[in-house]
C-alpha cells in the first residue's frame, strides 16, 4: 500500500479570506520550521468545529488510503489524529488496520490545538514534529496560525524537504479556509533563512550534519520506507 504525499499546487487568491502568510521560518541540517497564517471570516468556535474534523478539510492526497473519510481526531490530550485502513470482505467494509499521523498533547478550545508526529515520509525517519495551531478572534473573523517544527535525524536534505512540507501545511490552511468562503487564500512567497523568536525557556540545541541524501519525491512507498 502506498502513501500518497505529492506536492500539490496551492489554490488561487480569495476575495473573502486574507492572504495567508507562508514562511520557512528556520532551517538547519537536521531540522526546520514552517509557519502559515490566514484570516477566516468565521468565529473561533466555528473554525474550531471544523478544525476538530480533519476528514472535512485534510487533503486525502496525504493519506495512506486515499480517502479523507478515514481520518478522525480524538480531541483530548493523548488523543489520536489517525486514519482507518478499511477493506471490503463478504460485502462488508471492515477495519483492517490504522495509522497514527499525530498525537494530541494540548487542547484549549477554541484557542489552541497542539499535536506531535512526523507527517508523511518523515514517519519512517528518526525525527519528531510538533504542529501548533492557534485561533485568535480578530475584527471580522478569526486569525488561524499553523506552525510545524521538525527536528532529528533524517535522510532527506532539509533544503529539499522543508519547502515541500511548507507547501503541504499551507495547503491544509487553505482548505480549512475554503470551507467557510468557497475559495482558498493565496500564500505569500516562501522566505527561507529567518529564525523565529525562541519560546520562553527554550534552548537552541547543537545540530550535527547528517549524511547527504536526496529524496526522489514526497511519495514514499509504505512497503519500502527507506528513501532512495
Amino acid at each position: 500500500m502506498k502513501q500518497i504525499f505529492a506536492i500539490a499546487a496551492l489554490a488561487a487568491a480569495s476575495l473573502s479570506a486574507a492572504p495567508a502568510a507562508a514562511e520557512v521560518t528556520a532551517k538547519s541540517d537536521v531540522g526546520f520550521a514552517v509557519r502559515h497564517q490566514a484570516e477566516i471570516k468565521a468565529t473561533p468556535d466555528e473554525v474550531w468545529a471544523r478544525l476538530s474534523a480533519p476528514n472535512t478539510y485534510w487533503d486525502p492526497q496525504y493519506s495512506f488510503t486515499g480517502n479523507a473519510a478515514n481520518f478522525f481526531l480524538d480531541l483530548q490530550a493523548g488523543g489520536c489524529f489517525c486514519e482507518r485502513i478499511r477493506e471490503a470482505k463478504g460485502g462488508e467494509i471492515r477495519n483492517s488496520g490504522s495509522v497514527q499521523h499525530m498525537q494530541v498533547v494540548y487542547v484549549e478550545p477554541p484557542k489552541v490545538l497542539r499535536m506531535v508526529g512526523a507527517l508523511g515520509p518523515l514517519q519512517s525517519e528518526g525525527v519528531t514534529g510538533t504542529l501548533s495551531i492557534g485561533l485568535k478572534a480578530v475584527t471580522g473573523g478569526t486569525q488561524v496560525t499553523f506552525e510545524y517544527v521538525v527536528g532529528g535525524f533524517m535522510r532527506y536534505p532539509t533544503d529539499d524537504i522543508a519547502p515541500a512540507v511548507d507547501k503541504v501545511i499551507g495547503q491544509q490552511v487553505d482548505r480549512l479556509a475554503k470551507l467557510f468562503d468557497g475559495k482558498a487564500a493565496a500564500p505569500a512567497a516562501t522566505a527561507a533563512g529567518k529564525s523565529p523568536a525562541k519560546p520562553a525557556g527554550a534552548s537552541q540545541p547543537a545540530l550535527a550534519k547528517p549524511a547527504p541524501a536526496k529524496p526522489k519525491a514526497l511519495k514514499p512507498d509504505a512497503d519500502k520506507p527507506a528513501p532512495k
